[in-house]
This record gives C-alpha cells, structure tokens and sequence, in this order.
C-alpha cells in the first residue's frame, strides 16, 4: 500500500501531532505524527498511543468483507510469538524451521494429489500474492523456452483468465510484461467461460488461470470442463497451454467440503497451484503457497542458491528476509486439526452459508449470486434497487460494527451491485442472526424513508428474473 509525504507546511498545527489521553502525565512536548520525535518516550507512554489510535480500526470479528484468518487457538498464537525472532529464509541457522517448511509443502502436494512418478516442489510465500507472481514466471519461462526450442519468437507472451480475479494477477502482467487477455462476464455468468476463455488462446498463450472460489462471488470455476477443452485445442494444435489454479480461497475448503471434485493436479494440465494459508488455512496474515505439478514445471534458472547464510541454500521467491512464525502457524493447525478438522470447520461454514442463503430467499427482497456448496460466502443484490441501494445497506449496517462491503461486478456485469458476506471461523449462527436482523431492519428503514429515489438498473432487473428469485 503506497503512503504519501505530507506537506506539513500546509498542515493546522493541531494535525500534526498526537492529542494524548495520558500521556500528559509523561510527556510535557507534544509528539509529532509525521516526523521523528527528538526525545525518547516510556514505552507504556508508546503502547497507549498506538493502542487509543487502532480503537478507531473496525473489530476483526465483524469484519465479514475479508477472507483473512482473524483468529487462532491460544497456543498457535504462542507458538508465533516464540518464532517472531526467527528470519524463515536463514535455513543455516534455523534448519528445523526449514524442516517444517518441507514438511508443510509435502502435506499440500498430497492434499492437491500431485502424481507420485514425479517430484512436486513448492515455497512458502508471503500470501498468494507472491505465489501468483512465482507461479507466473515460471510459466512465462517455460513458454518461452518451448519457443525458443522451437525457433519461433518470444516477445509476445499473453495469460488468459476471467475478468473476476484479483488484482495481483493484473500486477503479475503489467510487472512482468505478459499481455492479459480477460474474459469478461455476462449477466448470469460471473465466472470464466470456458468457451470464451478457448477462443482467446494462441500460441503465445502461456497458460489459462482458472479460480477456485470467485472473489467476487465465492463460485467455483469450471476447471474441470476448462481442463477437458484445452486438450482438445492442445492436440488440435500441437499447442501446450496449460492451467495454473488460482486456489487462494478454496484450497483449503474443497478438498474437505468437495473431495471428489477435480479442479487440482488430478488433472494433466494443471501444472501449479497457490493457496493462502491466511485464509481457509486458517492462519493470521501473511502466508501463502504454491505447489508445482513436478520439479520439471520450474525452471532451474528462476532458483538462486545463496551461501552467505551458510551452506547452500536454494530460493525462489520475491522477498528475501521475512518471520518464520506464519510457517510454524501452519503446520500447528496441520497437525492440531489434521484433515477431520478442517472437514469439521469448513462443514460448519458451509452450513452457516446455508442457512444465511435460506434466511435471505424467504425474505423475498434479494436475489443470490452466490452459489451452494462453493465458497462459504454469500453475495446478494437487491431486487429492486431503485429506492436505496446495497451501498445504502453497506454503510447502515457500518453504524453498528458490521463491515460488510457493497461493490459492482466485474465487466461485462459491472452495473450489477452487490452485498458480500465471508464466513469465517469464529463467525457464529448467533451472529449470523444479529446480523440478520440488522440487514432487515435497515431495509425497513429505507423502505418507509428512502434515502434517495435511484433509477432501476434494467440489467439488475433482468438478472434477478433469470436467477431464481424467491
């Protein structure tokens, strides 16, 4: 997130320094916001600071707009603290650490049924933002590669994938100079089409990125039938595009939830896969993974072996130094849940998913975009948006503490806005109806004092007419 310097000279004074609740028991100068104090301070001083600003911060319980892990057993949060103080890439000096890692990536190529008569390798990454990045050079290098071997040019890679990803794969093309080609979305598919997704693909095409759980919607996409169609075009062809999983928020939700559902290394052109640890994987922010096919799908000249740390030490990744505590978090809840555990809490969301879904069909005022059995989200529209709208309802229901965003779809579908709710562990039925009757009690309101008298989208209208409302 980029922060900008501020012109103090332009500044009230009283902006620029912090208004303290006790600290004038401590402290007889006023203490700069934007420029380092001259004199030191007692530390309980510093924390209360620090401690009054983030009450303003929304409460990570009611915060239903983000996928990220906001809680975790007392014991995997002393575990972290203990490993705070250890840098996860100096495998020389914490090899046990390094161990864990190894241990970790093992765990998720079985878990993703990566072949046994090959060698799969992955890394620890910080989110699957990084992931996505390493996942992408290596396949821009291998495609390249392919070209070369076959004398034909390399300056024209492009990546084909829906218009509902998340915006580091936008980051991935613009850095790293590869052309995306988007399939954009239609009014009843918020997904990527497999057919439109095939028509795109060429040779240049380094590979198409199918999701697994729809940030937008939480659905599933296709990955299966998209599999099925590109060895189609690949034998046609003599093409050799292949997938790559964008397995962020379902990696660790349908292998427990789906298990018979083939989105992973089950199939042959699927050759990598990120997942976020600090999401379904259950651990507070930031891991993530990702898992190649075979250690034939990464290229040797993207690993770098270091010996200043000691020994040698093979890396792949964006970032260098980082906490090893993430990495131990992890495997605490692989081994304290093990896969009954995880099957257990996904379940419990996808019930609670449910019954939000039931609760909001009887009502008869929204129409649903999200879909049973994916993702434990619930994403909404109003039927009739011509009164007040979901933004209306985002920032009412703000007032009371709950964080749960409105937003446009994604292009060809962006004049479709919606309400989205992520369900999370620590998110209880108890809950689920408080907020429940909150929702409900703002649409009241708005129905018998409408804040404004918007004009109804007609493809808002279409929609909900071609998406089963109840």
């Amino acid at each position: 997130m980029l922060s900008k310097k501020v012109n103090l000279g332009q500044m009230p004074a009283e902006q620029k320094t912090h208004a303290l609740t006790y600290g004038s028991r401590y402290v007889e100068q006023p203490v700069p916001k934007y420029t380092m104090p001259k004199d030191s301070m007692p530390a309980a001083v510093a924390y209360q600071i620090i401690h009054d600003e983030l009450n303003l911060d929304g409460n990570p319980v009611l915060n239903l707009a983000s996928f990220v892990t906001t809680w975790m057993e007392p014991e995997a949060e002393r575990l972290m603290m203990e490993t705070l103080n250890k840098n996860y890439i100096d495998q020389d000096e914490y090899p046990q650490t390094t161990e864990i890692q190894n241990r970790c990536v093992n765990m998720l190529a079985h878990l993703f049924h990566a072949p046994d008569n090959q060698t799969g390798v992955g890394t620890g990454t910080v989110g699957s933002s990084e992931a996505i990045h390493l996942a992408g050079l290596a396949l821009k290098w291998n495609w390249r590669k392919r070209r070369a071997a076959a004398g034909k040019p390399t300056d024209r890679p492009n990546i084909v994938m829906g218009h509902n990803v998340q915006v580091c794969w936008e980051k991935f093309a613009r850095y790293f100079e590869v052309e995306p080609r988007y399939v954009p979305l239609t009014h009843d598919r918020y997904v990527l089409g497999v057919q439109e997704a095939v028509d795109v693909v060429d040779e240049n095409t380094i590979a198409v990125v199918g999701i697994l759980g729809s940030t937008y919607t939480g659905e599933y996409e296709p990955i299966d039938q998209l599999n099925h169609a590109l060895e189609g075009v690949n034998r046609m062809t003599g093409w050799d595009v292949p997938i790559h999983v964008d397995a962020a928020s379902g990696g660790f939700v349908a292998p427990f939830t789906r298990p018979d559902l083939k989105w992973d290394f089950r199939l042959p052109l699927v050759k990598s896969i990120n997942v976020s640890g600090h999401k379904y994987g259950l651990v507070h922010p930031g891991v993530g993974w990702v898992i190649w096919r075979g250690e034939e799908e990464l290229p040797e000249e993207l690993i770098f072996h270091v010996s200043y740390l000691g020994g040698d030490q093979p890396t792949f990744n964006l970032n260098f130094s980082r906490g090893a505590s993430q990495i131990i978090a992890q495997y605490y809840n692989f081994l304290s849940l093990g896969q009954e555990g995880y099957r257990r809490i996904m379940t419990a969301l996808a019930d609670l998913a449910g019954y939000l879904t039931d609760r909001l069909e009887t009502v008869g005022k929204f129409h649903l975009l999200s879909r049973r059995g994916d993702l434990p989200v619930v994403a909404f529209a109003l039927n009739d948006p011509s009164r007040f709208t979901v933004f209306d309802l985002s920032d009412k229901l703000r007032q009371r503490g709950w964080i749960v965003p409105a937003y446009t779809m994604a292009p060809n579908a962006q004049d479709i806005a919606v309400l989205r709710i992520v369900l999370r562990e620590g998110f209880s039925r108890d809950m689920a109806d408080m907020l429940l009757d909150d929702l409900f009690r703002a649409v009241a309101e708005f129905e018998n004092h409408p804040p404004h008298a918007a004009p109804a989208s007609p493809a808002s209208i279409a929609v909900s007419k071609t998406r089963g409302v109840c």
